[in-house]
């Protein structure tokens, strides 16, 4: 039976009891139908609390058990209908909250597709997309969500791709472009063929990690428990000693209906999924309310550099002609010649150079020569590029990536290439400083060269480059700063993000295997989101431990007052109600922070 169905019975027989003693005239009669009542009631949470001893864990339903109990031996039946209500509203109050929390989470399910419309010579048909094959042509209907990762066969398209990217702007594409699943269509009907299947692609993966993160409990509860012990002792030494001094059990009803521990059953896992719900919010996706705590908590970050501090894209770094050309005219030259190559280098340099309204020379011939560069004919003289020994370079060059070029010869100059750095990258480090982290270590497998030109940069003194894979777990692994993070974006990162106790996994599109491993998935390409989970995981953790106090230190104080005999069993329940909806509404809080 749902929480709101026990609810609506509860007050279905808080109804017939108030009807019979006070418009019926049968007192006897209500108090047996409220002692039933809180008699099952009270066994079935008896029989929950065993459960949870036997799984390890000490429960915190005692006092609200005994208190049942109690109220009903000293004929306080009122009371314990009360309790009752209040037992079993608070959990119908959290599935409310906890619902609240998790809307924008459950956003993604709610836009999940579950076919896709495929499109064959016969006609187009809507087909599961666990049968949908890599290749299929998917026609997609306006505003519909992409449901698998896949290339345009348009000619163009506007996709919203918010959801995705957290860009807000419109996208605009045109034919061969990559299509990320989760984006929507714009107003007109387009055609994708997928690259993936649909278990692989981009949003199906964000959806598989929201319904772990909905279903895999906070484990803060635990620490919950850990404050109920002593809780329980002080409601059970108070009462004792009300009974001492009194000689009167109503005393001990009376103490221990105020010291009900909804606070520590409610407030803690609220709190921890509103801090969930508001990462998600910005950008990131937290799978468990573990990793907040050990977020909150963390003192050294380690960061990879290629796809994480940098944005993975080789990029024209400089032109560097020599002095008898311009470096527009070696741009050309470079352009004409590698403008029909498939190598990656050349592919930046067409890039920058149509960017630039460069247009190409006529090229008469060309001829790969494997492992050294490309040979040209450029108005009857021969262009080689490629090496520098192959294209004449003076030996004193150390460029680390380049294209040397010479003409009829004669080494006339060389195109370089860089890694390009995360506009926000610098920004991020800094923020990292604010927040108090002990250490920021950069992990590379790039040779040391180039890594202290990018941690220079952005201002990291800990570099270790030329790293492969598994010896980036050692650094991890024998930090003297737990607990630490890795953020990372590659499936090389893999492993060290699952051997981080916080592993992070950056970049929309990203292979879905450092996704997988990490603990948070950035939802958008942003390295600032790191900074930002920190602060939302400290901010969560602190309202956490606010609410449970609170509710602790309030029950404490009407326990006192409650021995004294000033606060009737009846009050003393209602009172514990405002506690429970105090302390949830302030673990609402994390939210907002």
């Amino acid at each position: 039976m749902k929480n709101w169905q026990k609810l609506i019975l509860v007050f279905a027989i808080a109804a017939v009891a108030l009807l019979c003693n006070f418009v019926l005239g049968a007192p006897l009669i209500a108090r047996l139908i409220v002692t039933i009542a809180g008699g099952v009631l009270a066994l079935s949470m008896l029989i929950e609390m065993i459960k949870t001893l036997r799984s390890g864990s000490y429960g915190v339903d005692l006092l609200a058990i005994t208190a049942i109990i109690a109220t009903l031996l000293v004929g306080e039946y009122w009371a314990s209908l009360i309790i009752i209500l209040m037992l079993v509203g608070g959990e119908s109050l959290e599935d409310y909250a906890a619902g609240r929390a998790n809307r924008a989470l459950a956003t993604l399910l709610e836009k999940s597709p579950s076919i896709a419309h495929v499109q064959k010579l016969e006609g187009v048909f809507d087909v599961p997309l666990e049968q949908i094959e890599i290749g299929s042509q998917l026609l997609i209907k306006p505003l519909e969500v992409i449901p698998i990762d896949g290339k345009l066969r348009s000619k163009a398209a506007v996709l919203n791709e918010s959801s995705v990217t957290g860009e807000t702007k419109p996208n605009e594409l045109v034919e061969g472009d990559e299509v990320l699943s989760g984006a929507i269509n714009g107003n007109s009907s387009i055609l994708i063929e997928t690259t993936v299947v649909a278990a692989d692609s981009q949003f199906q993966k964000i959806v598989q990690l929201v319904k772990t993160a909905e279903e895999t409990p906070a484990n803060f509860v635990r620490l919950a428990d850990r404050y109920a012990v002593p809780f329980t002792i002080i409601a059970y030494v108070i009462a004792a000693i009300a009974y001492f001094i009194s000689g009167d059990p109503v005393r001990v009803a009376e103490v221990l209906v105020v010291a009900s521990p909804c606070p520590l059953i409610l407030a803690a896992p609220i709190a921890f999924v509103s801090g969930m719900s508001r990462s998600s919010q910005n950008g990131a996706l937290i799978k468990n309310g573990t990793i907040i705590e050990k977020l909150a908590k963390a003192r050294e970050i380690f960061l990879d550099k290629t796809g994480t501090i940098t944005e993975g894209e080789i990029k024209v770094d400089s032109i560097g002609p020599v002095e008898s050309i311009s470096e527009r005219e070696l741009l050309q030259i470079v352009y004409s010649v590698e403008k029909s190559s498939g190598h990656i280098l050349a592919k930046a340099v067409v890039e920058y150079a149509e960017g630039l309204g460069v247009q190409p020379l006529a090229l008469t011939a060309l001829t790969e020569v494997a492992g050294l560069g490309v040979i040209g004919e450029l108005g009857g003289k021969e262009i080689k590029i490629g090496r520098g020994s192959f294209a004449f370079a003076p030996e004193n060059l150390t460029y680390e990536t380049a294209f040397y070029v010479s003409r009829a010869g004669q080494y006339i100059g060389a195109v370089t290439f860089s890694d390009t750095l995360r506009p926000e990258a610098s920004e991020t480090i800094e923020e990292l400083r604010k927040l108090g982290l002990e250490r920021i270590t950069m992990l590379t497998g790039d040779n040391q060269r180039v890594a202290q030109k990018i941690a220079k940069q952005v201002n990291i003194d800990n570099v270790h480059a030329s790293l492969l894979p598994d010896e980036k777990l050692e650094f991890i692994k024998n930090s003297a700063y737990k607990p630490v993070i890795m953020v990372g974006d590659g499936i090389n990162d893999a492993p060290a993000l699952a051997t981080a106790d916080v592993g992070i996994s950056i970049g929309v599109g990203s292979g879905t295997v450092a996704s997988e491993a990490a603990d948070i998935v950035l939802l958008q390409n942003d390295l600032r989101k790191v900074s930002k989970s920190i602060e939302i995981s400290r901010d969560t953790m602190k309202i956490a431990k606010q609410a449970v106090m609170i509710g602790i230190v309030i029950c404490i104080i009407l326990m006192f007052i409650a021995a004294t005999g000033l606060i009737p069993a009846v009050i003393g329940a209602i009172f514990q109600e405002v506690i429970d909806v105090v302390s949830i509404l302030y673990a609402l809080r994390a939210l907002r922070g």
